[in-house]
């Protein structure tokens, strides 16, 4: 579009016809600013296009062209100096391109961006973002407020930061794994893991990782993560009540019951030797209900051991073990061992006692369900864990009573005894038959 000094319009190409909706005639010796451009733009465009007249016209400007049925496309505008003839202004020479669809696309993308954005800061969990080489990428408003970290503390920094020992160390390797392998064991699957604030303290968190190629093939990682606190502290307070209700239970059965069974035992036991010296006949009846009563006794005294294992408080974790696997052998009939290749000490009481009931649990499982007839209870500890692991000769427990994936309570127990010590159970066929129930903890060196 050409523009004579005056501004009014000399010619026009044919898309300025097409963009505004008018013809040539309609457009020559009209004010281009007036007729083309939106009342809120013809005093700055002046100033561009005629006040630049004679002055670098190098640089382009952003302006609406008003279209007839009053529309407005976005034009981006250079101008150039047309010499006229001597002792006359020049016209100017108005070159647009037309910027709508490009501007509408990145008006769609920055609200794409902004709804996605809004969408990550009003998030009730953490979502963290990294790379392949671990490093943090974005962070939302949540994942600020759990880690105590700022945003820029965390972008930038490996995203071990977030984690306590021994994860911290092992985490990089982890990722190295899999970008090598392609075996994921974590990618896709929600776990339980324990995470570190900026201040040093631990807590437990369900952490979901997610994978995703870029178009330009870059790869990134998507950690979404829930602070499991106030849950975990709910778990313990209800295995606490459930422990002291077995505790409780189990002493009433051993201050009570035997010892009702044990006089119950002594006057048949006199009334037997009483008959026995008079020669009645009865007196062979009676010496099988001082037989039973005897055997009645000896088993809710059992019982009541297995209720209130008081052994952790002053023979620790693997004196409780032994005694299991010696009551189990012995009232059942079986092969139950213990074995554990070094002494294995574990200060916390409540864990001890949590692993104590997981090992119950797998003994009492393998004998009545999976009619094993040798078990086999392992304790170890490796480095920064300890390792349970309760082998059997059975039948076997079928996949839908593994965790996760049926409705066995007992198995279910387990699992969440696990949890709330932090670690892992898993429940697997042996490679011989039977059943390997395995129980991994992290333990501290204190």
């Amino acid at each position: 579009m050409e523009v004579n000094a005056a501004g009014q319009i000399v010619w026009v190409s044919r898309a300025v016809e097409l963009l505004s909706g008018r013809t040539t005639e309609e457009l020559r010796c009209q004010d281009w600013v007036d007729l083309l451009v939106p009342e809120a733009e013809r005093e700055a465009t002046r100033k561009v296009c005629r006040g630049g007249v004679g002055r670098d016209r190098s640089k382009s400007h952003v302006k609406g062209l008003l279209a007839r049925d009053g529309s407005v496309r976005s034009i981006e505008w250079t101008h150039a100096d047309v010499e006229s003839g001597e002792g006359e202004l020049p016209s100017i020479l108005c070159i647009g391109r037309d910027l709508s669809e490009l501007q509408a696309a990145q008006n769609k993308v920055l609200e794409a961006q902004q709804r996605t954005g809004a969408v990550l800061e009003t998030a009730v969990n953490a979502i963290i973002t990294m790379s392949e080489t671990c490093i943090i990428e974005t962070v939302n408003s949540a994942a600020v407020r759990l880690f105590g970290y700022s945003a820029d503390e965390m972008i930038g920094q490996n995203v071990s930061i977030l984690m306590p020992q021994p994860f911290r160390g092992q985490h990089d390797q982890y990722v190295h794994s899999y970008l090598s392998t392609g075996v994921k064991k974590i990618i896709g699957i929600g776990r339980e893991v324990i995470a570190m604030r900026k201040d040093g303290s631990v807590f437990p968190i369900d952490l979901s990782v997610g994978e995703a190629v870029l178009p330009c093939g870059k790869r990134i990682f998507t950690g979404i993560i829930r602070d499991l606190t106030e849950r975990k502290n709910l778990e313990e307070q209800l295995l606490h009540i459930s422990e002291q209700e077995q505790h409780r239970i189990g002493r009433d059965i051993h201050d009570d019951l035997c010892q009702q069974l044990a006089a119950i035992g002594c006057l048949a036991k006199v009334a037997y030797q009483s008959l026995l010296q008079s020669g009645h006949a009865d007196a062979d009846a009676l010496q099988e209900i001082v037989t039973l009563v005897t055997q009645a006794n000896v088993c809710a005294r059992e019982m009541s051991r297995g209720l209130n294992p008081v052994v952790l408080d002053s023979g620790g974790l693997m004196a409780a073990l032994q005694q299991l696997a010696q009551t189990t052998a012995r009232i059942y009939q079986i092969d139950c061992k213990f074995t554990s290749d070094a002494p294995v000490s574990i200060a916390d009481n409540q864990v001890a006692v949590q692993l104590y009931r997981i090992a119950q649990e797998a003994v009492a499982n393998a004998v009545k369900h999976s009619r094993a007839t040798k078990i086999s209870i392992q304790l170890r500890r490796r480095d920064f864990q300890v390792e349970m692991r309760i082998k059997d000769n059975g039948t076997g427990i079928p996949d839908h009573s593994v965790p996760g994936r049926g409705t066995g309570m007992g198995l279910l127990t387990m699992s969440h005894r696990a949890r709330t010590l932090n670690g892992r159970l898993s429940v697997e066929p042996g490679k011989k038959g039977g059943t390997v129930v395995t129980c991994i903890i992290p333990l501290s060196d204190s």
